[in-house]
């Protein structure tokens, strides 16, 4: 069951403005990127399921958080059916999130109390989301469909329209204030924030002084 109220999800990923999106089929390192970016202020974290057994290592991270990270939010990612969606919010999931929008994911999440951010390319896809109650949108693929002036002007006609961008985001000061400007409520970051090479090292304080500089930027273009 979800530790957190989708209230207390929503916040965090507004009041923080970056949410890390991370996948290893280790769950030790899994652990610690998880405790680098909780220590680099991360407050949500979208582990993808993207292997086999994902969610044996989701279900250990779960556990692992509840210890280590208490006011860290644990949500899954690259959720594409209702089904997947049922399972991982069983292991613990308090936020769903997806490449694309299937509203049948919405209507799992809504009868939890679960924020489901499905992935949207266009204005009516994002309109169709939020009629279904999705708060939090994800326009994905970010770079592809527009880059920060399709959030410019979504939120032009919709300024009501929570939107979170994943896909070509960088943690630059060039890039983060370009979508920090544009409007949205906050960014996904994946191997941007934690470059192979880092992680095959073990660098975990390069991983969290990324997230620390990250979140600065964010913050002074907010």
């Amino acid at each position: 069951m979800a530790r957190f109220s989708k209230i207390e999800v929503l916040n965090a990923m507004a009041s923080t403005g970056m949410v890390p999106v991370f996948y290893n089929k280790d769950v030790e390192i899994a652990k610690s990127v998880v405790k680098a970016c909780y220590e680099g202020g991360v407050r949500a974290f979208e582990f993808t399921n993207r292997g086999d057994f994902a969610q044996d290592v989701f279900a250990e991270l779960v556990k692992f958080a509840a210890k280590e990270c208490p006011e860290m939010i644990l949500g899954i990612g690259s959720i594409v059916d209702p089904g997947t969606a049922s399972l991982y919010i069983q292991l613990g999931a308090n936020f769903v999130v997806g490449p694309l929008f299937n509203p049948e994911i919405a209507k799992v999440c809504n009868r939890r109390l679960i924020p489901y951010t499905p992935g949207c390319g266009s204005v009516s896809e994002i309109g169709f989301a939020q009629e279904v109650g999705c708060d939090l949108c994800k326009v994905f693929p970010a770079g592809n469909v527009g880059g920060p002036s399709f959030v410019k002007n979504v939120k032009a006609p919709m300024p009501w329209s929570m939107l979170m961008v994943t896909g070509a985001v960088e943690p630059t000061e060039e890039n983060l204030s370009a979508w920090v400007r544009a409007g949205v409520t906050c960014v996904g970051m994946g191997s941007n924030l934690f470059p192979a090479d880092i992680i095959k090292a073990k660098d975990w304080a390069a991983i969290t002084n990324k997230c620390k500089e990250a979140l600065a930027i964010i913050k002074k273009y907010r």
